[in-house]
């Protein structure tokens, strides 16, 4: 069985019907909601196998039909394939030449969650200092040397080892030049153990400052997620929708919005599914954080450039405003993006 022109205008009058008014759907409302032609029997008939697809479900006997995950899945991806999807302007007093990024990303969360009526967060920038850039080794004295590592973003690492070896500065500069002709432009991903044995077969009597320098790589691309800020706002908005605010439902959410760790592993999960449109939609048990699991996640990454990107997210029920959200958020990140790189502070 497939989705023929006639099951999917029903299925999208079922799922904006329900996003509407929270309440189940039958085939009159279906009926006069469409304005169509079709008889209240055969909308029942295509109800009925929407049903036995797994696109909407039926609540209790003899009550309307709701969406299911795999129906809210089809409309999230139906709205991310049209091409007419303008967005419009987000108040404009978003950026101000704020000083602080910080207190520009406190204002968007607020901002967000009073457009959307849903929670809404926002990570502040983190390096994702995924390549080296350049290595520098100089003596400090005999048996010790310090490591200057540069990588992506800029960001400059420096550390004092100690070795056993003497080395002259030639030996020195042969060392700066191996280290950078093979390790430069690389992630610690590819730098693999063929790399690392042909290194070290090329420094000889000082293969012991190679693994000294790798360990030093890996610590200076290590992003450090203690430090990573993660603003929220909204998360009262939950008891506007009954779906959400029963004891349990709201109590399990507001204590994941209360945690960092929790919004961390979402922030996570986000960097590592990033795909080639910016903006991921997670369905009820799609969520990577088990405390959102009766909600709808709607994520997209802001890069501001040289490897500085953040996490926004939008938290709500099922039957969010799909459509008002991802506009939102391309609104969004065009502000930053435009903003924040032309930036010339």
């Amino acid at each position: 069985m497939e989705l023929d022109e006639r099951k999917v205008t029903i299925l999208k009058a079922i799922i904006k019907n329900y996003m509407d008014t929270g309440e189940p759907v039958g085939s009159r409302t279906i009926s006069k909601y469409i304005d169509s032609k079709w008889s209240s029997a055969t909308i029942r008939n295509e109800m009925s196998d929407l049903e036995e697809m797994g696109y909407i479900i039926q609540p209790h006997t003899s009550a309307g039909r709701i969406p299911s995950d795999k129906g809210y899945r089809f409309y999230v991806d139906q709205i991310l394939q049209e091409k007419d999807s303008e967005v419009t302007e987000i108040q404009e007093l978003m950026i101000q030449r704020v000083d602080r990024l910080e207190l520009v990303l406190k204002q968007l969360a607020k901002l967000l969650a009073k457009d959307t009526n849903y929670a809404a967060l926002i990570s502040g920038p983190q390096y994702h200092r995924n390549k080296l850039k350049f290595i520098q080794l100089s003596k400090v004295d005999v048996h010790k040397l310090l490591i200057v590592t540069v990588v992506e973003g800029n960001l400059i690492k420096n550390s004092i080892v100690n070795i056993q070896e003497e080395i002259s500065d030639e030996e020195l500069l042969n060392l700066n030049i191996l280290l950078n002709s093979s390790l430069n432009g690389l992630t610690i991903e590819e730098i693999s153990l063929g790399v690392i044995s042909r290194m070290k077969e090329q420094a000889g009597p000082h293969s012991q400052v190679v693994d000294l320098v790798l360990n030093e790589v890996a610590d200076a691309i290590k992003v450090d997620e203690e430090d990573l800020q993660i603003y929220t706002s909204g998360a009262t908005n939950i008891f506007k929708y009954p779906e959400l605010s029963d004891n349990q439902k709201a109590s399990q959410l507001l204590s994941t919005l209360e945690h960092t760790e929790n919004l961390q592993e979402l922030v996570d999960a986000v960097n590592e599914n990033e795909n080639e449109n910016g903006i991921q939609v997670y369905i009820g048990d799609e969520s990577p954080v088990k405390g959102m699991a009766d909600c709808s996640v709607v994520t997209a990454n802001y890069d501001l450039g040289d490897g500085i990107r953040g996490t926004i997210g939008i938290i709500g029920p099922k039957r969010m405003d799909y459509r008002k959200v991802l506009k939102t958020l391309r609104n969004l990140m065009t502000q930053l993006d435009a903003t924040f790189k032309n930036d010339e502070r």
